[in-house]
Formats: C-alpha cells, structure tokens, sequence
C-alpha cells in the first residue's frame, strides 16, 4: 500500500536536490549603472602605505564609496596601476558587505578591478533584493552594466505578494 504522506517529502527532496544542483544564475544587479571613473573615497582606522609595492592597507571599520556603490569591510588592500596615477584594483577581507542600490551582496573576500566595474566576491555569498535572496560561492557583478553572475551552490529564495 502506498503512503500517500511520503508525497510531500519526496517532493521537497527532489526539488531540494534540483536547487543544490543549480550552479549559474543571471540577475540584475543595481538600479544605477556606475560610471568607473568617478573619485573614489576611502575611510578607515588605520591607514598603512607601501611605497615599493603601490600598495596601501586600510584597517577597520574601511568603507569604499564611488558614486552609488558603497563597500564595507575590516580590510581593504588597494593596488595602483603601474604609473601609480589610479588604482588598478581594491581586494577587501572579513565582513565584506557591497551595496549598489536597492541591491546588496555580502560574502567572505571581494575584488575590484577598478576600470572594468568588476568585483568578484567569494565565500558564502548572499545577495538580497527587496524581500528574495541568492546565495552561492561566487558572485561576478558588472557595475557599469548592472548584472551579476551567481556561480556554485547557487539557492534562491523568491517571495512572493506580501511575504
């Protein structure tokens, strides 16, 4: 005899498997597409600058800001371009938080290569917009095109009406 309450357990079984295997998914990302070649603007507790390597460490409480895009975390290492007149690329660590509005995107390590609009971020990403998330290891997001690519162990949460 068949047990008809085992229905709803293979259900979210078979689509709890078919939501681990999604491994890519497209989104929008940001309502307003950046312009790369805005000032950026940097704070933080502690400044330290390498000379011999174009480098400078920005150490707590770090908060990036270039027209819209807002990027928050406990460390940003910013690398300048060869002739040391721009930065080529920001890499943050711990607690890295992206916001390009309505959109935000956490995760673990980000980079961001100035010239492109490109950030790369990974490690437990989430991306929430309005009341639906995605979370997944990576996330490529275009700024000056406003998309972004989730990638590995991609999970969408979408709600619905008034949820």
């Amino acid at each position: 005899m068949f047990d008809f309450r085992l229905v709803p357990i293979c259900l979210v079984l078979t689509l709890g498997a078919y939501s681990a295997a999604a491994q890519e998914t497209q989104v929008a990302f940001g309502a307003v597409k950046a312009d790369p070649t805005q000032p950026v603007e940097v704070t933080s507790e502690t400044l330290n600058v390498n000379q011999e390597d174009g480098s400078a460490e920005f150490l707590g409480n770090v908060i990036v800001i270039q027209g819209e895009m807002r990027l928050t975390a406990e460390r940003v290492l910013v690398v300048y371009n060869e002739e040391r007149s721009g930065i080529e690329r920001m890499e943050a660590v711990e607690d890295v938080v992206l916001i390009s509005p309505p959109d935000a995107a956490q995760g673990d390590w980000a980079e961001y290569t100035i010239d492109s609009g490109v950030i790369v971020m990974k490690g437990n990403v989430l991306l929430t917009q309005g009341p639906s998330t995605i979370s997944g290891d990576q996330m490529n997001a275009n700024l000056t095109t406003g998309t972004a690519t989730m990638t590995g162990n991609v999970k969408t949460i979408l709600q619905q009406g008034n949820n």
